[in-house]
C-alpha cells in the first residue's frame, strides 16, 4: 500500500505576495508586573537570609565551648535595652492620646460690656452666630464662682481657656467652662493642627460652669476624646491635666485624684459647685475647660477651678474638675 506523503508535492507557484510577506515571529512572553517581580525578589532574599541565619546558628551550636542562651541572658538584654532606650512614661502616652482633641479657646468682647449685662442665648435655638456668650444669670452663677479663679484674663476684652472635642460628627461639639466664654462677643478656637475657626455657644450649664461650643468649621481629621465614667475613680488614681495655662501650651501636668464629691465656692461667688473631683496636678489660669484624663488618655472630668485663699489665683496644690457625667449631660450625650 502506497504511503501518504508527509508534505505536498505540488509544483504550483505560490502567489507573489505570499513570497514577499515577512514571517511573523511569536511575541515575547509578557513580563510579570514590577510589583510582583519585586515581591518575588524580596521573598527570595528573605528565604536566603533565613537559610543563612540557620546555618550560622548551626555552626554556633557545633563550635566547641558554645554556651546555650538562657533566660538570664534574655532578661539581661531586655534590661540593658530599657536602661538605654526607656519607654515613654504613662503620662506622655496619656497626653499623646488626648492631644488631637485639645482646643485653645479665646473669648473676645468689649470693655464697656460686662458679663452681668447680657442675656444668655437660647440653647433650644442653637445659639446665635456672633452672639454674646453668657448673660446676667450665667454671670452670677458661674463667672464669679470659677471664672476669675481659673480663666486667663488677658484684658477687658479677651480671655483664654481650654476646650476638648467630645463630638467629631458633623460640625462637632466642644466642651469648655462657661466662665471662659462668658460675655464674649466672639469665640475663637485653635485646633491641635493649628487651624483657627470661630464658634457659636449652643448650650450652657451654669450650675456646673459648663458651655458647649459648635465650631463654624473644623479640620478634616477632627478627633473626639474618649470619655470614661468616674464610677471606678478613686483617690490616689493617677491623672493628668492638658491645657493652656497662662496661654502657654498645650501643656501637660500630672498628679493624682485627691478626693471625690468635693464642694467649692470662690471668694467672690455666691453659688457653690458640688460633686467635684479634687486633684493635685498643676492647673493655672488658662487650664479652665481642659480635660482631666486617666493614664489611658480618657477624659473623666473638665477642669473648672483652683483653690487659693490668696489674691494671686495661682495653683497651690488643689484643683477641681466637673465629673464627665455632668459634662456629657450638658451636651446631651447618654449617661455611662
Amino acid at each position: 500500500m502506497k504511503r501518504a506523503p508527509l508534505y505536498s508535492r505540488s509544483t504550483r507557484a505560490l502567489p507573489h505576495a505570499a513570497l514577499e510577506a515577512p514571517v511573523e515571529e511569536p511575541p515575547p512572553p509578557a513580563k510579570p508586573p514590577l510589583r510582583r517581580r519585586l515581591a518575588a525578589r524580596r521573598e527570595l532574599f528573605l528565604w536566603l537570609l533565613v537559610a543563612a541565619l540557620a546555618v550560622m546558628v548551626g555552626l554556633q551550636q557545633l563550635r566547641p565551648g558554645s554556651r546555650v542562651l538562657t533566660q538570664q541572658d534574655i532578661d539581661s538584654a531586655v534590661r540593658h535595652t530599657l536602661e538605654n532606650k526607656p519607654l515613654p512614661s504613662v503620662v506622655a502616652k496619656a497626653a499623646a492620646t488626648v492631644a488631637p482633641s485639645i482646643v485653645r479657646v479665646q473669648g473676645y468682647g468689649k470693655e464697656e460690656e460686662s458679663g452681668d449685662d447680657k442675656t444668655p442665648p437660647d440653647p433650644k435655638a442653637g445659639g446665635k452666630a456672633g452672639g454674646k456668650a453668657g448673660g446676667k444669670d450665667a454671670g452670677k452663677d458661674a463667672g464669679k464662682d470659677a471664672g476669675k479663679d481659673d480663666a486667663k484674663r488677658e484684658g477687658p476684652d479677651r480671655s483664654t481657656g481650654t476646650g476638648v472635642v467630645i463630638v467629631d460628627k458633623g460640625p462637632g461639639l466642644i466642651l469648655t467652662n462657661l466662665h471662659v466664654v462668658l460675655g464674649a462677643d466672639r469665640i475663637k478656637l485653635t485646633f491641635s493642627d493649628g487651624m483657627e475657626a470661630d464658634a457659636d455657644l449652643v448650650n450652657v450649664q451654669p450650675e456646673n460652669d459648663l458651655a458647649v461650643l459648635r465650631p463654624k468649621r473644623v479640620p478634616d481629621d477632627l478627633t473626639a476624646a474618649v470619655l470614661r465614667s468616674t464610677a471606678d475613680l478613686a483617690p490616689g488614681d493617677q491623672v493628668a491635666v492638658v491645657g493652656f495655662p497662662f496661654g502657654i501650651g498645650p501643656s501637660v501636668s500630672a498628679g493624682v485624684v485627691s478626693g471625690l464629691k468635693r464642694e467649692f465656692r470662690s471668694p467672690e461667688g455666691q453659688r457653690m459647685l458640688s460633686n467635684l473631683i479634687q486633684f493635685d496636678a498643676a492647673a493655672n489660669p488658662g487650664n479652665s475647660g481642659g480635660p482631666l484624663v486617666t493614664m489611658d488618655g480618657e477624659v473623666v472630668g473638665i477642669v473648672t477651678a483652683i483653690l487659693n485663699p490668696t489674691e494671686h489665683r495661682t495653683f497651690i496644690g488643689i484643683g477641681f474638675a466637673v465629673p464627665i457625667e455632668n459634662a456629657a449631660a450638658a451636651v446631651g450625650l447618654p449617661p455611662f
